[in-house]
This record gives structure tokens, sequence and C-alpha cells, in this order.
């Protein structure tokens, strides 16, 4: 997983209302109600299903340390599936009102990038490294959420990202700088908040 794609879903995981299971045959049980099959929790964590039914029975206790990873990421990856669509959900399509205009504050979007369009050598708008905050619209975090169901790749998350930050920060919602290519590049970290 990527840059923007973790960042998506390490920010869907901060919607979650309890914590993953803590013990290893309880993330054991956990998946194999999940996935209904010692086999299936065998092939997707890459053990044996006699590992398996001994995790899940209690009768070994501490997983060797990539076991460990492999095994906590697979739950969290199926950990609350309604809470996290509500949260996605809610990211694609929330505005938030303020004292006298609504704005849109889908998906807010924190990073550290080479980020800008070429322009004349010392603009302010020349791509460089900038730190952004910015929240971007509701669609934006539409788009992002499905091409990441989708199985887009991280440039293509990326894309997605720089149009949506380009359209908020450059274009200013679309009042100015119309017809503007944005490049976002040498992404030192992306930070995502719902």
């Amino acid at each position: 997983m990527g840059i923007v794609g973790g960042g998506l879903e390490r920010a869907v995981q901060k919607a979650f209302t309890r914590p993953i299971p803590k013990s290893a045959g309880a993330q054991m049980r956990y998946l194999l109600k999940q996935l209904k099959g010692t086999r299936a929790v065998a092939d997707a964590l890459g053990v044996s299903q006699r590992t398996v039914e001994r995790y899940v029975k209690d009768q070994i206790r501490r997983p060797r340390a990539d076991l460990a990873q492999r095994l906590e990421d697979a739950v969290r990856a199926r950990w609350q599936p309604r809470i996290r669509a509500e949260a996605r959900k809610q990211a694609a399509t929330s505005t938030s009102t303020s004292t006298s205009t609504s704005t849109s504050t889908g998906l807010v979007v924190g990073t550290r990038a080479r980020f800008g369009f070429t322009a004349t050598p010392g603009t302010t708008d020349d791509a460089r490294i900038r730190h952004l905050a910015i929240a971007l619209p509701p669609q934006y975090a539409a788009r992002l959420f499905d091409a990441q169901d989708a199985g887009a790749s991280e440039q293509q998350l990326r894309d997605i990202a720089a149009e949506g930050l380009g359209e908020m920060y450059f274009r200013d919602g679309g009042r100015r700088a119309h017809g503007l290519d944005v490049e976002f590049t040498d992404v030192e970290h992306v930070d995502f908040d719902l």
C-alpha cells in the first residue's frame, strides 16, 4: 500500500469505536469468524491450517514478529466494516456550516510535497516543496475512496489528490487559474483526516 492509499486507510481507522483484539488467539478467532474457515485464514496469513487451529485454541500465544504484523494487518483491514463504510460515506458527503457561509469539508489533507505547476522561474506558483493542510470538497473524497475500492494504483490516487489540492489551493474553488495542470511529486508525507 502506498503513501496515499495508506493515508486514506489510516484516516478511516481513526473512526473505529473499539480497539482491535489484542491477543493473537482473539485475532485468529475474529479472522476465523470473518473468513469462515481455518483454511481461508491460513491462506490469508501464509501459515498452515494446523497453526491457525492452535492459535484459536490458545495452544500458541505469541506469534513470530512477522506473523504478528500480518495477523494485526488482516484484522485491522476487516475491523468494523459498518463504521468504516459510514466514515467514508460521511467524508464523501459532509458539509459544515460556518457563521455565514456553507463550506465543504469532506476530507482534510495534510501533506509535504513538491506542489505547483510550471511557471516563470521565481514566481510564487512555481513547483516547490510546500506544506499544505487543505479541506477537499466531498466529491474528491468520494473519488479517492471509489478509486481505492476499484484497486487504483498509487499514482492514480495521487493524481486525484493533486487535482483536488490544485482545485482548492491554486484555482480557489474555480474562481481563478482555469485549466491549470498541477504537479504533485516528491511526496514526503500525506495525512488524511475525516
